[in-house]
């Protein structure tokens, strides 16, 4: 008889998903979103409104702007009867609604309810363990699906950058089993630590104003000019003194922008970096900032910090995991910056020692100018460019381009220190 259910069930599903294929596009499901607390579950529902109003059996799409003022109690009501959670005991969980919105977005994509609840257990239950039934649609659009996503969850070392994908709910199955008992605290600081290292290996502005701010560092300055080698102890001084400069500001930001959930308007920040390159490239062209480098490292990296906050603002965690989050992103953020000045460092020192260092500098500066340049307009004006797209398809390639540094560079001082061959007056 079992076997018999499972079959009919099977061939059911199997017949909706023909029957939905038959329709010119596949209609939108709902993402349910879960952070996992120490004390609680937060969930955040993204469904399709008009899909919802089939379930909710009151008109909504004549007005859906108007969805939340006309029904104050139906609507919360309904979504307490159709999202339930169960301890494994059999015990249900206390659930709360804690806010409703209605979001339109300005192309054609359907318009949402955005609902946030959390879902409290009861007296000794397990937080991390539990049964989820929801049925907020699916009981009555067979096609449709909820995809259920672990959203944040410190111990297992998932972040709202990369949801994890628990289960999925379907009319005839309406509830999926949650144990998220595994993990550990490291697990959860190691995920934000590769986090960290991440943003910087993927983050191409990030990436080229470090390089750009090492570009002089092996050079002296000579009357308003960069002039010959410096030597590598006045080189690792410099190195030292920009690196804690830029670190200490965008830590700064970092930590207040995650911690305080800092919200600001991301353009200017993004404008701003984008200058920073510019101005990263002026100096290595020329000497522009006479003995203030470090000074103007704190100032870009707080605009910096600010764009890294981002990664971790609204992200579900506590104020212990928070702060955690943030110490362990930082520390990848700086592993990473570290291990792009040593892998580029030793290169440069080598030209420059060699004499073969301005043909370098100048073009290195010339490339950060004109990409700080289509990066300003591109962030101004809301569309990509010709250099902008560009520089996203080169990226890959840096590590083959630090390689191809090294080898030059190798090249340059062996050349400088092979011997000059002598002028033998016998064979004048």
């Amino acid at each position: 008889m079992r076997a018999l259910r499972e079959w009919i069930r099977d061939g059911l599903l199997l017949w909706a998903m023909l029957a939905s294929s038959a329709f010119a596009h596949a209609l939108p499901g709902t993402a349910v979103l879960l952070d996992f607390d120490h004390r609680d579950v937060a969930m955040q529902i993204d469904a399709p409104l008009d899909q919802f109003e089939l379930g909710f059996k009151h008109p909504v799409m004549d007005a859906p702007m108007e969805t939340i003022r006309r029904y104050p109690h139906a609507l919360p009501a309904y979504l307490l009867a159709h999202v339930q959670a169960v301890a494994p005991d059999g015990r249900p969980w206390h659930v709360e609604v804690e806010s409703l919105e209605i979001a339109a977005s300005k192309d054609a994509s359907p318009i949402d309810l955005h609902a946030s609840l959390r879902l409290i257990p009861p007296p000794g239950a397990p937080v991390r363990q539990l049964r989820l039934n929801y049925s907020v649609i699916n009981h009555e659009v067979m096609t449709h699906t909820v995809l259920v996503f672990a959203h944040s969850d410190w111990q297992n070392g998932v972040f709202s950058q990369n949801p994890q994908l628990l289960g999925t709910i379907r009319w005839l199955t309406s509830g999926i089993d949650i144990d998220r008992r595994t993990g550990s605290f490291w697990h959860g600081f190691g995920g934000v630590f590769r986090m960290g290292v991440q943003h910087i290996a993927e983050g191409t502005d990030h990436l080229l104003f470090l390089l750009t701010l090492l570009l002089p560092s092996p050079l002296r300055r000579d009357c308003g000019r960069w002039g010959s080698y410096a030597g590598v102890r006045h080189t690792i001084a410099g190195l030292a003194a920009l690196v804690t400069a830029f670190t200490l500001g965008h830590s700064a930001s970092l930590i207040v922008g995650t911690m305080t959930n800092l919200d600001y308007p991301s353009q200017p920040v993004e404008i701003a970096i984008a200058l920073s390159i510019l101005v990263s490239a002026l100096h290595a062209w020329r000497p522009l900032l006479r003995g203030k480098e470090t000074w103007v490292a704190v100032g870009f990296g707080l605009i910096h910090g600010l764009s890294f906050s981002e990664v971790l603002r609204n992200n579900g965690l506590d104020g212990w995991h928070r702060a955690a989050a943030a110490l362990g992103f930082n520390l990848g953020i700086e592993f990473m910056q570290l291990t792009v000045v040593a892998a580029v460092v030793p290169w440069l020192i080598l030209l420059a020692k060699a004499g073969r260092y301005t043909a370098v500098r100048t073009a290195g500066a010339a490339f950060s100018a004109v990409a700080s340049l289509a990066w300003m307009v591109e962030r101004i004006t809301g569309f990509p460019n010709f250099v902008s797209r560009m520089l996203d398809e080169i990226m890959p390639a840096a590590p083959y381009l630090v390689v191809v540094l090294a080898l030059c560079s190798l090249m340059a001082f062996a050349i400088r220190r092979a011997p000059t061959p002598s002028r033998d007056p016998e064979f004048l």
